[in-house]
């Protein structure tokens, strides 16, 4: 009974292997990440988890499938994942001297098939930035392809006034609801 991680996330992989969980194998799910209309983002990321476990599942019956799915909102604006520094730069001039929410998702699909769902929401409060503080972050690149433009296990922890909620639910995986999730299926821990 291996674990498939259906993720192309390296933080996903260094974060597993913070509670002693080496993947048997790591399958990408390709699924479009794009938002309903009207979509919440907590609905989102449940639902993107969701989509992501079921189609890597279809490819390893019998083994366990774990997905992840992060979602930084404003309100009931989903952030984007930064592709350019102009992407970055907006949302970090959103986010200044205010509260957001981070929902991260998991799912697991057990070796029997069923799906088993958890979602961490954390509120992460920046503190306001001034705008050479922003050219400071942007010009170290580690915003690049993060939900909300932004690392909270790099640079930007220095950046951020306070943190109500999952630390590692920010960086990309709930590590207490995925061992939860993992224990409860039966899986084993080396």
């Amino acid at each position: 009974m291996g674990l498939i991680l259906a993720s192309a996330s390296p933080r996903r992989l260094d974060l597993l292997a913070q509670i002693g969980v080496t993947p048997d194998a790591v399958d990408p799910a390709d699924v479009d990440e794009s938002a309903l209309a009207g979509e919440l983002p907590a609905d989102h990321a449940r639902r993107l988890s969701a989509e992501k476990a079921a189609a890597v599942a279809a490819r390893h019956p019998g083994a366990f499938i774990l997905s992840g799915d992060t979602v930084v909102a404003a309100g009931r604006r989903i952030l984007p994942k930064a592709e350019s520094e102009e992407q970055a730069r907006a949302c970090l001039t959103l986010l200044s001297g205010r509260r957001h929410r981070v929902h991260s998702a998991v799912t697991l699909i057990d070796t029997d098939g069923c799906a088993h769902h958890r979602l961490s929401t954390s509120i992460v409060t920046f503190k306001r930035l001034h705008p050479g503080e922003i050219d400071a972050y942007l010009a170290s690149g580690e915003w690049h392809g993060k939900a909300g433009g932004y690392a909270i296990q790099g640079r930007a922890a220095g950046l951020i006034r306070s943190l109500s909620g999952s630390h590692s639910g920010v960086v990309g995986l709930p590590l207490y609801e995925v061992r939860t999730l993992l224990i409860a299926a039966g899986y084993r821990f080396d």
